[in-house]
């Protein structure tokens, strides 16, 4: 059996399901003459790249990338081969602007230059340590045992109810009261908990006695939610707004302590220890750092390839913490600990990209004048409901650009996390404003508003113009702080990847013969199927559309997200609605259908 391409891996991925399953997938978008003429210059394993290397046992010719992974142990390592280009020799990259990515899609390279063989690693480890100051330490048992106490205890706290109100009664009592409030029920569970270490944190002590206590149960809730932001909607929220009074001059010396903490990374964990002499922080110098991190996907892999990639995954992972670990530093299951973090971060980045970077690839298939004139992406105001007026080639402009930012900011998601905690926490006053949905804390975001103007520039260098306003919405009544932009750009992958896997599954309706037949009358064809769908995501999930007013609405950066929600709004109201309840459609928050 011949081994599949990244191309059609990605084209065709669908978590859960067998790759065999699947494999058509990938030839739907693919001319059969097209494909054998790439694979003459093209890697034959990823299919992106070109033939750098020429590995005369294998007789084929890959890329860079590839042949380092693939020849990086076990027989293959002997393999005799040939470089066809000169380490000095450099390519532009050629994909669709964003960071590179190795050939399983672990780590993102971050340059506009795809590197020589040599220095492939090189550039995966400085992508990796340029990320490692934001990654968040995954939680221990024992944090994840506090973390339990905490979302109890903001469960039942009327918090917001009783301090986001207009009174006229003083808000700084008010404030106190609450968070004492707040404290005395995490000491009390920490008691029904455990009797014992209750005992020890309360006995003949203040609140302010345990102030480091406080700080590292409230971090241990703000860190768990950057890597599961579908986790505490409904208690999140409080927490940050305890942790953001309790930082106001006023409160903070009435309270004598505060309950901020900064967030706990892998570079700061490992920076912790003074009598580690920096021993630790050499790991992320080493190389095998990129096979110990490495996201490992099933798909169109057999069973013996994956054990084969999950064993060398764990080699890499204990030679690591043997060779870095130290009696006066950190112990071997410290090191796994930080390298288990980093490998959360691959996953939970790229499961958030691969559907942004589908939907980008779709996207080129109506440049084909055939498809574009049977399903035209254009838009006019005032037609089912959209608040823009483009024609067919602006408007794929305009898609391809709001989906280029989205890829980009999923990419620095971590990142922008620790900004929006700087301007949340920083113990400036907020304004509680009526925003038209209710009262608000309305906070500048000076950090987030600068970070976000450097990815629009970022973006804007990939475009030959840009499309619409480049407005940021921050600290206004669209997005009254750091807050909301999170949760904003967070649901990115809640909107895509229930669209993404309705599209990658609608292939399997052709076997049973039921529902072809069904597929056939009403659409032609699945391929028309997903024409259809994708056109009306293309041109309605774009449009301006589902604001509360004409001013909020339109082409700015938020509106994009704004319209693409309205759009998963109307999903029900679709013809095509009934072939994404039988691909396994539950809705886009992951609970419940419409």
């Amino acid at each position: 059996m011949s081994s599949r391409t990244l191309k059609e891996i990605l084209d065709s991925e669908n978590v859960g399901e067998d790759a065999d399953d699947d494999k058509h997938l990938a030839e739907i978008d693919l001319d059969e003459s097209e494909e054998s003429k790439r694979d003459q210059t093209l890697c034959s394993e990823c299919q992106d790249m070109r033939i750098e290397v020429e590995c005369k046992d294998c007789q084929e010719g890959f890329c860079g990338g590839c042949f380092q992974l693939i020849h990086h142990g076990g027989k293959r390592k002997s393999h005799d081969f040939v470089k066809l280009f000169d380490d000095s020799k450099k390519e532009s990259e050629t994909a669709n602007g964003d960071k590179s990515e190795d050939a399983d899609g672990d780590v993102d390279v971050g340059d506009d230059v795809e590197p020589e063989p040599s220095s492939i690693n090189e550039k995966l480890i400085q992508s990796i340590k340029s990320q490692v100051k934001f990654i968040p330490m995954r939680l221990t048992y024992e944090e994840r045992h506090l973390l339990q106490l905490l979302e109890a205890a903001l469960s039942v706290s009327e918090y917001t109810d009783k301090v986001d109100i207009l009174s006229y009664t003083s808000k700084s009592k008010r404030i106190v009261a609450q968070l004492k409030e707040m404290c005395s029920v995490l000491a009390g569970l920490v008691v029904a908990s455990n009797l014992k270490i209750g005992q020890a944190l309360i006995q003949n002590k203040n609140f302010e006695d345990n102030a480091e206590w406080y700080k590292s149960v409230f971090e241990i809730g703000r860190r768990y939610k950057i890597m599961n932001p579908e986790r505490m909607r409904s208690t999140f929220g409080k927490l940050c707004y305890m942790v953001m009074d309790s930082r106001l001059p006023e409160i903070e010396s009435h309270m004598e302590f505060h309950l901020y903490k900064p967030i706990k990374t892998v570079y700061s964990y490992l920076s912790s220890k003074p009598g580690d002499n920096g021993k630790a922080l050499r790991v992320f110098d080493d190389e095998l750092i990129i096979y110990a991190t490495a996201e490992i996907s099933p798909v169109g892999k057999s069973r013996s390839q994956v054990q084969r990639e999950i064993k060398t995954k764990e080699n890499a992972i204990e030679k690591l913490s043997a060779r870095y670990s130290s009696p006066m530093g950190f112990s071997k299951e410290d090191i796994r600990q930080v390298l288990y973090s980093i490998g959360d971060f691959n996953a939970y980045t790229h499961s958030n990209r691969k559907p942004i970077l589908r939907f980008l690839e779709r996207l080129e298939r109506f440049q084909d004048p055939a498809i574009a004139k049977e399903f035209n992406l254009g838009i006019q105001y005032g037609r089912s409901g959209s608040r823009l007026t483009h024609d067919h080639h602006r408007q794929f402009e305009y898609v391809k650009q709001s989906l280029t930012l989205w890829s980009v900011i999923q990419r620095e998601m971590i990142h922008l996390w620790s900004i929006a905690d700087d301007d949340l926490f920083n113990g400036s006053h907020y304004k509680l404003t009526s925003t038209g949905q209710g009262l608000h804390r309305v906070k500048a975001c000076p950090s987030l508003y600068k970070e976000m103007y450097r990815i629009i520039a970022e973006c804007k260098s990939k475009c030959s113009s840009w499309i619409g306003s480049s407005v940021v919405h921050l600290g206004d009544d669209a997005v009254p702080n750091a807050l909301f932009f999170l949760d904003k750009y967070t649901q990115v992958p809640n909107i895509l990847i229930p669209i993404d896997q309705c599209l990658l599954k609608i292939p399997d309706l052709d076997k049973d013969l039921f529902t072809k037949k069904y597929i056939d009358e009403q659409f032609g064809s699945s391929e028309r199927l997903q024409l259809t769908i994708l056109q009306d995501a293309f041109a309605h999930m774009f449009d301006g559309s589902g604001a509360d007013n004409f001013y909020m609405s339109g082409s700015c950066i938020d509106g994009r997200l704004t319209s693409a929600w309205n759009h998963t709004n109307q999903i029900a109201k679709k013809p095509y609605y009934n072939i994404f309840l039988l691909t396994g459609f539950i809705g886009f928050n992951g609970s419940e259908g419409f």
